[in-house]
């Protein structure tokens, strides 16, 4: 089955790298990928400071535009154990054109299977990111 979305090969071995340094993790880790509108190629996206709390993370994503989130997001569970799951977010913004809505929304899908999460939560704005630790935990 052929998609309208491409991974390069710099970008899937990105998301990779990613995937397996979340077992090593101590703190939270991010990266945001968007992408462009006219190859339709998904692309990280180098951000301004080192993303390494929800905070840092809602001030990089743009106001007006989605993008998909990888995280690890370590904490210790009820149990006193480190977990530390892959969370797939996907941030769309209800001020973004409908034409960004609609590219993303084709896109989530086939980003899923590439990354391969382990949770997945949508966020709309900087409020959702409040009860973002609250989701996380209660997985």
């Amino acid at each position: 089955m052929s998609s309208l979305y491409t991974f390069s090969p710099d970008t899937k071995q990105k998301i990779r790298k990613f995937r397996l340094s979340g077992s090593r993790a101590k703190q939270i880790s991010a990266e945001i990928y968007k992408i462009d509108p006219t190859s339709y190629e998904l692309q990280y996206e180098d951000p301004d400071d080192i993303i390494d709390s929800l905070e840092t993370l809602a001030d990089e994503l743009p106001d007006n535009s989605p993008r998909f989130v990888l995280m690890n997001y370590p904490y210790k569970s009820s149990d006193g154990r480190l977990v530390s799951p892959l969370v797939f977010l996907y941030y769309m913004p209800p001020t973004a054109r409908q034409e960004l809505k609609m590219l993303y929304a084709g896109c989530v899908e086939q980003m899923k299977d590439e990354v391969a999460p382990n949770e997945f939560i949508e966020v709309a704005d900087e409020d959702d990111f409040d009860d973002l630790d609250d989701q996380i935990r209660s997985k």
